[in-house]
């Protein structure tokens, strides 16, 4: 018959929609990390601050804002260095162009001042 096969296609789909999206149903619990939109593991920074001692209370937003700051951080000298190997016509980059790219930035240079980068010596002028 071919009234009850359609009925059972919408049947199925009423199924997926249901299973698929958050109408009226319980959601998956999401992690912070998610609910942050970061790349950084937010649960990873609680460990590694609870680890360390600094403190013997630890607000929940702490991590949220530390992952962010570290991402921030990585995102920014990862851009530069691109920008210098793209200058320098190359195609990877390696220590020496993450070395050259935060030297050449002012704040950053102030930031990672006596840093080494994977034993590259900075060339001071």
């Amino acid at each position: 018959m071919p009234g009850n096969r359609s009925r059972r296609r919408r049947r199925r789909r009423r199924r997926r929609r249901r299973r698929r999206g958050s109408s009226g149903g319980q959601s998956r619990p999401r992690s912070r990390t998610a609910r942050a939109e970061l790349s950084f593991s937010v649960s990873h920074v609680e460990r590694l601050l609870r680890e360390s001692h600094y403190t013997r209370r630890l607000s929940p937003s702490t991590p949220v804002f530390l992952a962010a700051v570290v991402q921030y951080l990585t995102a920014k000298v990862l851009e530069l260095a691109s920008n210098e190997a793209h200058n320098s016509g190359r195609r990877r980059i390696t220590p020496e162009l993450v070395d050259m790219a935060v030297h050449n930035n002012a704040l950053l240079s102030g930031f990672f001042g006596a840093t080494t980068i994977s034993q590259v010596a900075p060339t001071r002028e």
